[in-house]
């Protein structure tokens, strides 16, 4: 049950990270959901190494982490997407 989690916070993560960064993003709802996922893992480890990873009651902190780390990797990872397949993807569709 634990993967089901990852799999719904690591998307409705990167769908915030997606709605936050300006501008329009080409990667595609899987790849998204990935960076999410990472984002979750990373945000964290940094809470963690704060000290902030388990306080009482909801842990805002820890999501805030999360939430930026998914930030950053989700405009890193569409960069770098629009950089190889999405050019590819843009030619073939003038050509």
């Amino acid at each position: 049950m634990g993967w089901l989690w990852a799999i719904i916070v690591g998307f409705v993560l990167g769908l915030i990270a997606k709605a936050v960064i300006p501008g329009r993003q080409h990667s595609p709802l899987w790849l998204t959901t990935i960076c999410g996922m990472l984002g979750a893992i990373v945000g964290n480890a940094i809470a963690r190494a704060v000290g902030v990873a388990a306080t009482r009651g909801i842990d805002w902190s820890r999501h805030i982490f999360q939430l930026v780390a998914a930030i950053i990797i989700v405009g890193a990872v569409d960069a770098l997407y629009m950089a190889t397949l999405g050019k590819k993807k843009q030619q073939q569709a003038g050509a």
